[in-house]
């Protein structure tokens, strides 16, 4: 089997994934109180939009050590993403059920950036 190439960030599967957590956060987002719209609902959206968009931008850089460096904060992103979901929860906004596929996806990305910065890592000179 023949592996692609990566022409972009969008031929990421990190991305993608992040891309995905995002839509099903902003989906959970828009369930909060409205008191919370500029306090944890800004919050939330603001974590976990960066997600993809570090990804994106450490894919843009000219280095590789760049590119880990923006690994290591989309990765950051992400559990501040993960943090403010479970406060969510903790502050009965969402459901333990409502945010399993968002938690579940959360696990994902972090094993995939940890990788992705490794591998990174490994190739910097």
């Amino acid at each position: 089997m023949e592996e692609k190439s990566v022409q972009s960030h969008r031929d990421l599967k990190v991305w993608q994934k992040a891309m995905d957590l995002a839509e099903v956060v902003y989906g959970l987002a828009a369930k909060f109180p409205r008191t919370e719209t500029y306090r944890l609902g800004s919050q939330i959206t603001r974590a976990v939009a960066s997600v993809p968009a570090n990804i994106a931008e450490g894919n843009a850089r000219g280095t590789k050590r760049d590119y880990a460096h923006f690994v290591s904060v989309a990765k950051g992103s992400l559990m501040e993403t993960e943090t403010y979901l479970m406060l969510a929860v903790r502050l009965r906004y969402l459901g333990k059920e409502e945010t399993a596929t968002a938690l579940n996806l959360v696990t994902e990305i972090s094993k995939m950036l940890t990788v992705l910065r490794s591998r990174l890592i490994a190739y910097t000179p």
